[in-house]
């Protein structure tokens, strides 16, 4: 009996086989392999009253107690999500101590800011507007000046059923942040099966950055931005302090100089050099640096169909609410 059945088996799938041969040469799809980076997703689905509110909050001078600056004066959303200043000035006109991260995919990381002081963009938010080196501000200043704006009490009205207040303030700004994701880099493309979005130099440059170590703090989907790390392992990166940082993103990379929790580093091979010699104890050839450098030219992404691109001298003037 048991034999029969093995026999009526076989003569089952010899004519399924013959009956659809297409089946049998269709192509097996093509994926790509474990990779410990992962691609960005589209953003989040959000309330559009609110996104609109938050952009507006995010180039309104009002924000700032002498109401002299915005978020986009440091931020760029035209160009990088930063700017192009090692380190931004402060409201008096001093350097800030640490150089202004991008806050495109910033919502993608652990922690924020350079520390990783914060856990969240409202968080963030906050102390942003109170930080005397930022804004020298706070929500509840901030929300005095909107309360005092008939157009402003009528937009937060549409996005929040309510005049402003600290929380909806803080959370427009956040929902809007967390729009500013830039998926559809070539190396994301790779990543999806696209064998040729990325050429072979550029793929042998990221086969290095797994081999020498970089990829150990830098993976996840943001490239980065998932753990803390002391900087100047093995020698001096810049300056000294802070002596452990939250590891930055590498997404729009090649669009973010300078470099450096102090924006020591010029240009990216430079960067890339230093952090060899910093965080591996290696001297890479130049032949290793362009490599990598053309392997994290892959990572930029875009913005509403439009390639991230460094950022100019100074960002656009920032403009109150309509």
């Amino acid at each position: 009996m048991l034999g029969c059945r093995v026999v009526w088996l076989l003569l089952m799938v010899a004519c399924l086989n013959a009956a659809s041969p297409a089946i049998a040469q269709l192509p097996t799809p093509q994926v790509r392999g474990q990779e410990p980076i992962t691609p960005i997703r589209a953003a989040p689905v959000q309330d559009p009253r609110r996104v609109l509110l938050g952009e507006l909050l995010f180039s309104d001078r009002r924000l700032s107690h002498n109401n002299t600056h915005s978020c986009s004066s440091c931020h760029d959303i035209q160009t990088n999500g930063a700017s192009a200043n090692a380190l931004d000035l402060t409201p008096e006109g001093q350097p800030n101590a640490l150089n202004t991260l991008t806050v495109f995919n910033a919502s993608l990381s652990f922690r924020l800011n350079w520390e990783g002081k914060f856990r969240s963009l409202e968080e963030q938010a906050e102390q942003v507007l109170r930080s005397s080196a930022i804004m020298g501000s706070s929500a509840d200043e901030v929300v005095s000046k909107l309360r005092a704006d008939p157009e402003a009490v009528r937009q937060f009205r549409d996005a929040y059923g309510r005049e402003p207040d600290v929380s909806a303030l803080l959370d427009a700004i956040a929902t809007y942040e967390r729009t500013l994701v830039t998926p559809g880099s070539r190396f994301d493309r790779w990543l999806a099966g696209e064998s040729d979005a990325i050429t072979p130099d550029e793929l042998s440059g990221y086969q290095l950055f797994k081999s020498l170590g970089c990829i150990t703090c830098h993976q996840g989907v943001n490239v980065g931005g998932n753990l803390f790390q002391r900087q100047g392992i093995f020698h001096p990166l810049g300056s000294s302090e802070p002596a452990v940082v939250r590891v930055p993103s590498l997404r729009n990379v090649a669009t973010t100089p300078p470099y450096f929790h102090d924006g020591s580093a010029a240009t990216l091979p430079e960067a890339v050099r230093l952090m060899g010699v910093a965080q591996l104890d290696r001297v890479l050839t130049d032949q290793q640096i362009a490599a990598i450098v053309a392997f994290l030219n892959t990572l930029t992404g875009t913005y509403r169909g439009q390639a991230i691109r460094p950022a100019t001298a100074a960002p656009p003037t920032a403009k109150a609410l309509p």
